[in-house]
């Protein structure tokens, strides 16, 4: 596993944030050292994936 992902090892407002409810979001910048779309339509998404079409926008 890629050290920078590992669970353990996230830096809070670098990589996620709490959410007002609670909820863990990831931020694009996790999302880029992930290195690919997981095609969930996440808030954060950098590579432009729209979950109501199921398409990625270039």
């Amino acid at each position: 596993m890629n050290n920078k992902l590992d669970p353990n090892k996230l830096i809070e407002g670098e990589d996620f944030y709490y959410t007002p409810e609670g909820y863990k979001c990831f931020t694009a910048t996790y999302h880029l050292k992930k290195g690919y779309c997981c095609k969930s339509g996440c808030r954060h998404c950098p590579y432009g994936y729209d979950k109501k079409t199921g398409t990625v926008k270039k």
